[in-house]
């Protein structure tokens, strides 16, 4: 048997069975992402030729103060956007008119169209500020990364974690490991099942809360991480469409992160400890793996018991990572505390609002990783000159080719939609369709969240169902006075709980294979059994918790309201 797992891959497939066999053949028919948005850029082409030639449009009303005439600006090269900034606020002490616009459908097959496709082709992907938000985001963490800080960080806490509250500390180290999607998994997972293990637990009860926590509430965090700017730049790319002096800025989520974070911690660790472990049982040795039976990590970065280091390293290593930290903290402090600092808003001397400290984070963020991995670096004697520092950056941003690629369509899609004017017409419409039905917001959101939760099953990714329905809900949900933030909010729920349900999470094959480490018979179904109440639960008493936050109406981040 040992030799049919190291010679024979297609021994490493988990059984099939039932259901769980349909959702494999179904979820293996779904094409690339990029395969995906390069449909969709062909299906708006051809959708907006259609709608043009049968003249589709729509007309709405808005607010404009008595002075001034319909304001309309241009966006994306060339594309006109309705201003749908008015707020009572902006215009208490003047008198307002309600005037009437109309928005047409404008074909990209046609002179214009075309024109603007061929001219626009690069503008599009290097106007696209995901690319460089995510550029610059990885460049520290992947220092951290290489250094082996991070797998340093979960063995540590992991380790020192005592044995009545170990399942919390996995699942919210879980939680925070978002930060570096590939050390939670690839690390923590199998530690987790060794460190139940270790402590009388069953292991796969270990793998399944480490799997939760890093999985099931990935899309929130304590900490700013590098998807949440990602999020927020498609986000301000849909504002656009309704506001298109308005924004939103990388914390404009915090306070409903944090709070998200330690509640399904919570969640996550009762289920452990009263549905998964109970019925798991007892563990017996016997379902173990044979001696040499041991399994191929085949990302070289995990194993089902903690790797051998040498902690006296570790240690020196750890302290070179908090001395920079520390010094990357003070300089920051210097430049933002006192009166006049430059990274205070120069008007008002604020620190939060349109303050550049707030602008800065992203960059902040990359300077306090790449610090803490070269620190550790150098006192782990992993990093040893600066070509190795060159190297890590290098290696990181060579695995975020595919990505790339993926974000030069998603870029392309963006510009066409907006071009084509579909996202106005189909905001006021579904808004207009909406409101008509009279069902209230809240159960609005609730609906938004539940198919957001569905897609996922097929569409795992963070970022693609973004950028697809960011665009088309944003305009509408502005229209029936729900804040962008909160519908980036809802979204954050509804993309998290299916995600360790998912036959289609690329680092399934690798859990399962963890997994058959403690029981020789686990397989697909093993992994999705176990992770099935994670889902369920999770998925209820998060969604109860968000619906009571916004019936509260507590702000949503620093300075960002629940409703508009």
């Amino acid at each position: 048997m040992s030799e049919s797992r190291s010679g024979d891959t297609r021994q490493l497939k988990p059984p099939k069975s039932g259901w769980l066999d349909r959702i494999e053949r179904l979820g293996n028919k779904v094409p690339h992402p990029a395969i995906i948005f390069l449909s969709l850029c062909l299906l708006v082409i051809v959708l907006s030729w259609v709608l043009a030639l049968f003249d589709v449009s729509v007309t709405y009303d808005v607010a404009e103060p008595v002075t001034g005439p319909a304001v309309t600006e241009e966006y994306e090269a060339g594309t006109q956007v309705p201003d749908l900034t008015a707020v009572p606020d902006d215009y208490a002490e003047e008198d307002l008119v309600i005037q009437q616009e109309t928005t047409e459908i404008k074909s990209l097959i046609s002179i214009d169209g075309v024109r603007f496709m061929f001219t626009s082709f690069v503008s599009n992907f290097s106007s696209f500020s995901v690319v460089a938000v995510i550029l610059v985001a990885m460049l520290g963490v992947g220092v951290a990364e290489e250094s082996g800080l991070m797998g340093a960080l979960i063995r540590g806490m992991v380790r020192i974690a005592p044995v009545r509250i170990l399942t919390f500390i996995i699942v919210f180290v879980g939680m925070l490991s978002s930060v570096a999607s590939d050390a939670g998994y690839l690390i923590l997972i199998p530690l987790a099942a060794a460190a139940f293990h270790s402590v009388g637990k069953h292991p796969l009860a270990g793998l399944a809360a480490a799997y939760a926590g890093v999985s099931a509430g990935f899309a929130v965090n304590i900490l700013i991480t590098p998807s949440d700017g990602i999020l927020t730049e498609v986000t301000n790319e849909a504002i656009a469409l309704a506001q298109p002096d308005s924004s939103i800025g990388i914390t404009a989520n915090l306070w409903f992160n944090i709070a998200s974070t330690i509640f399904v911690s919570l969640v996550i660790t009762l289920v452990s400890s009263r549905m998964i472990e109970r019925r798991l049982g007892a563990y017996r040795e016997e379902d173990a793996a044979l001696p040499g039976e041991g399994f191929a990590d085949p990302a070289g970065a995990g194993t089902a018991t903690e790797p051998h280091v040498d902690h006296d390293v570790e240690k020196r290593g750890m302290r070179g990572a908090g001395i920079a930290v520390l010094i990357v903290l003070a300089i920051v402090l210097l430049l933002a505390i006192p009166p006049g600092a430059p990274l205070r808003n120069p008007e008002t001397g604020s620190l939060i609002n349109d303050a550049p400290l707030m602008d800065s984070l992203i960059v902040i963020i990359t300077f306090i990783f790449l610090a803490a991995g070269i620190g550790y670096g150098r006192g782990a004697k992993t990093i040893t000159t600066s070509t190795s520092i060159i190297n890590a950056i290098t290696k990181t941003w060579a695995s975020l080719a595919g990505l790339l690629f993926m974000l030069f369509l998603i870029s392309q899609f963006i510009a066409y939609f907006n071009y084509s004017e579909m996202p106005t017409v189909a905001s006021v419409a579904m808004a207009d369709l909406l409101e008509a039905a009279d069902i209230g917001t809240v159960w609005l959101l609730v609906g938004f969240i539940l198919v957001i939760a569905l897609l996922d099953i097929i569409v795992p990714g963070l970022l693609p169902k973004w950028a697809i329905f960011a665009p088309v809900f944003i305009p509408l949900f502005i229209r029936l006075g729900v804040a962008p933030q909160t519908l980036l909010a809802a979204y954050r729920l509804g993309d998290s709980p299916m995600n360790v349900i998912t036959p289609l999470m690329v680092y399934l094959p690798f859990i399962v294979i963890v997994a058959q480490r403690y029981k020789k018979s686990a397989g697909l179904g093993t992994i999705v059994a176990l992770m099935i109440p994670y889902t369920a639960v999770v998925l209820v008493t998060w969604l109860l918790f968000f619906v009571a936050w916004f019936l509260l109406g507590i702000p949503i981040g620093p300075g960002y309201p629940a409703n508009i």
